[in-house]
């Protein structure tokens, strides 16, 4: 059974940064892309940024500069530093393992930006 489960999040002020991390069980790196997507309300669920099982990452032109997604394959464990966080970056963040045919989310964690 595949689980994600994610924590880091919380309250910052604009400017401020923040570290997401997302533990998996059930399920290996090395198969498949890992990734960080966020929802506000009224909105829908955006790709942040992702990395491929070979380690080429994506970053969303919004957070270009200012997120990094990176992980540990011997823990399982997926990264998201956030830096210099905006107002717009409030969301609720979820992580995703997805390779072909399977597609696993956790049940998020909620960033809040504000002063």
């Amino acid at each position: 059974q595949v689980q994600l489960v994610e924590s880091g999040g919380g309250l910052v002020q604009p400017g401020g940064s923040l570290r997401l991390s997302c533990v998996a069980s059930g399920i290996t790196f090395n198969m498949n892309i890992q990734g960080w997507y966020r929802q506000s309300p009224g909105k829908e669920r955006e790709l942040v940024a992702d990395i491929t099982a070979g380690g080429t990452t994506y970053h969303a032109d919004s957070v270009k500069g200012r997120f990094t997604v990176s992980r540990n394959i011997d823990t399982n464990t997926l990264y998201l530093q956030m830096n210099s966080l905006k107002f717009e970056d409030t969301a609720l963040y979820y992580c995703n393992v997805r390779y072909p045919g399977a597609n696993y989310w956790g049940q998020g964690t909620q960033v809040t930006v504000s002063s």
